[in-house]
């Protein structure tokens, strides 16, 4: 399992567009991700229930990444956020 914590700066959060790009992304890897923020964890290849964390500028995520090639995965989940989020 790998894991990281992201602090989101897109001023909008984790809106529409960046959501739909985080399922494409998330859907290309061999890779099990999931997002986690509070007490609400969500697979990040589910559209509307990441829409519905309601996650906004400021606000910290934990991207966890299990099975399949997890550091090449976590590499490329965290450049994903770094440049999308």
């Amino acid at each position: 399992m790998q894991q990281f914590t992201y602090t989101i700066t897109d001023p909008i959060g984790l809106h529409a567009r960046p959501a739909g790009l985080l399922v494409r992304a998330a859907r290309a890897l061999d890779s099990t991700v999931t997002i986690r923020r509070g007490d609400r964890s969500v697979s990040a290849v589910e559209l509307m229930n990441l829409m519905s964390m309601g996650v906004r500028q400021g606000e910290q995520v934990t991207v966890t990444i299990e099975g399949g090639d997890e550091e090449a995965s976590r590499r490329a989940m965290e450049q994903f956020f770094q440049e999308n989020l």
